[in-house]
């Protein structure tokens, strides 16, 4: 504790670049337990980067943690490249734009010459960025999802992904090192925009985006023929401007925003949790089709790289999952694209480990080919680049993970929500010319390929105790492995921590993957289940599959895999 107190009240002393942190520090003074969470540890760098509460502390998100590690950045870069560049982008949130005028005053102060998003712009540009200014690196200030407490900081290489691990370690090995306050060159944002040390990204660029994004349709004449109606909500996000704008390039004409969440607003006051996977966020939109009966309702999370949908069937809407839209892109991508003859020869649809398998049953059909990969879409951009490399670019068809992240393209190596939309309106607008809506669309999959019912349980576990708890289940699982779960056997064990694969306890084989804090059980009738901590937020997420021979026995093998897994893991509702 004397440690942390020294920690406090040398930034007491110290933190005066932000008057704001100066007034918190001095609200929490003699509260040990507001300190202590404050100072008990540093926001690690992980493989997404820096997220966390925005405050004082080395625990939060502020303009010294966001400026210790853009030092170590450029002693990174300047290590590796001659005469680096980066490209930097921030979203609507509570100080995004103070933390991304930060870091481009320490890159600048560093020799690193910056390109600068000088209006709130999605991550998939970013990442577009980079690749066509040839920059070394990119930053987005963004918490994606999180709730208006939350920023982030997500870092990229010069491929246009998010840092893969070794380079996250490589990169964490050089902040560590860096003192926070004396440690760190920087200089005023507005003094190296005057040096030309700091460049606003030019409108061009933004156009060649769109053009991009456009190339990818498949459909591109359909939404003249089916006149649909959509609801588009940028969730006091990034993705007004954009996802608008290839929507109207693309043909749709009917479509209404949702005015209470249009406009950029990093408090997000209608929807605390600005997150596509959950209902509430679709609340406001539902009030619209009273008066604007909608086809489609699209949402877009604050930095515009995923998208939610609800889909109207029978008067009533239906929200639908991210594995559900991702199996009907599939479906669709590679029906339409045999049907037009451009399809490739061996087509690649790639995925994350925690996907649903209808997937593997659909593309099996068109002799696609599905690559399972870790979670994280770097993987999925790291993918395409290797294609790239041996030539094989275009058999790429689509890349997508549950957590409703999509892209069809390869001139992104992210998720993208600009292009997801556009593609989902297309896809809507397609089947509604053949007298049929999305909902209708999905249960036909189902109907053909089995019912599959992906479920997502999501257990929080704040500050110190809560990680050491959510450590300590993962361990269990892997020191007393259960056999059954929910009276279905254990078939296969994947532990991707340790690279290994068991089958009836004996080590069988290898993941082939690298290495993550993950454990997938195989069970029995084909049912599935995987285990892993959140990346970026205070959570253990469990992932369940459940196979059925309709909806009914889905559901009651996921109720059960649910209770058990709760009581293996002790955690109580």
């Amino acid at each position: 504790m004397a440690d942390i107190h020294a920690l406090y009240d040398l930034w007491l002393k110290k933190a005066d670049k932000d008057p704001d942190l100066r007034d918190e520090l001095l609200s929490i003074q003699g509260d040990e337990e507001a300190i202590n969470d404050r100072f008990w540890t540093t926001l690690a760098f992980g493989t997404g980067g820096l997220r966390g509460v925005i405050g004082a502390g080395t625990n939060r998100m502020n303009v010294y943690t966001v400026s210790q590690a853009t030092q170590g950045l450029a002693d990174y870069l300047n290590a590796k490249y001659d005469e680096p560049t980066v490209a930097i982008a921030h979203d609507s949130r509570i100080k995004s734009d103070v933390f991304a005028k930060a870091a481009a005053g320490v890159l600048a102060a560093n020799g690193i010459k910056v390109y600068f998003y000088d209006t709130l712009t999605p991550t998939p540009m970013l990442s577009y960025a980079i690749r066509k200014l040839g920059c070394a690196s990119g930053i987005v200030i963004t918490a994606s999802h999180n709730p208006s407490k939350y920023n982030g900081y997500k870092c990229y290489n010069i491929n246009g992904y998010q840092m893969t691990d070794a380079e996250a370690t490589e990169l964490y090995g050089l902040i560590q090192k860096v003192d926070m306050f004396d440690g760190v060159k920087s200089m005023d944002f507005e003094e190296a925009l005057a040096e030309d040390r700091v460049d606003f990204i030019e409108e061009y660029l933004i156009r060649e985006f769109y053009e991009d994004e456009l190339a990818c349709r498949v459909e591109p004449g359909i939404a003249a023929k089916a006149d649909l109606k959509i609801i588009y909500t940028p969730l006091n996000g990034t993705g007004n401007r954009h996802v608008r704008h290839i929507l109207r390039r693309s043909g749709f004409d009917h479509v209404e925003v949702v005015a209470s969440q249009e406009k950029p607003d990093g408090t997000f006051p209608t929807c605390p949790f600005p997150n596509p996977e959950i209902k509430q966020v679709f609340e406001e939109a539902f009030k619209m089709t009273k008066n604007f009966p909608a086809d489609l309702i699209i949402a877009t999370d604050p930095d515009a790289d995923r998208v939610g949908i609800a889909v109207l069937d029978n008067g009533e809407y239906h929200l639908m999952s991210g594995n559900e839209v991702g199996c009907m892109l599939t479906d669709y991508l590679l029906s339409r694209r045999k049907a037009h003859g451009t399809l490739p020869d061996h087509p690649v649809i790639v995925k994350t480990i925690v996907t649903t398998e209808l997937v593997s049953a659909i593309a099996k059909d068109y002799g696609a080919e599905v690559v399972n990969l870790l979670t994280g879409f770097k993987y999925i951009g790291e993918y395409i680049t290797e294609a790239e490399k041996k030539g094989e670019k275009d058999r790429y068809v689509l890349g997508f993970e549950e957590s409703y992240g999509y892209l069809n393209g390869t001139h992104v190596r992210e998720k993208d929500a600009v292009n997801a939309a556009m593609m989902i309106a297309e896809m809507a607008a397609f089947e509604k010319t053949q007298g049929k809506t999305l909902f209708a669309y999905m249960q036909e999959l189902y109907s053909k390929y089995g019912m599959y019912q992906n479920t997502l349980l999501n257990f929080g576990f704040e500050g110190e105790n809560g990680m050491k708890t959510m450590l300590a289940m993962m361990d269990l699982l892997r020191n007393e492995t259960p056999t059954q779960i929910a009276c279905l056997d254990v078939i296969r064990v994947s532990d991707y921590e340790t690279g290994k694969v068991y089958e009836n306890g004996k080590e069988t084989g290898s993941t082939g993957l690298p290495t993550s804090n993950v454990i997938a059980f195989d069970l029995s009738g084909g049912c599935r289940l995987v285990v892993r901590p959140s990346g970026t937020e205070p959570k253990i997420k469990i992932y369940l599959t459940a196979r059925g021979k309709d909806e009914a026995e889905a559901q009651k093998r996921t109720d059960e895999m649910t209770a058990d897994i709760k009581k293996i893991l002790q955690i109580k509702d």
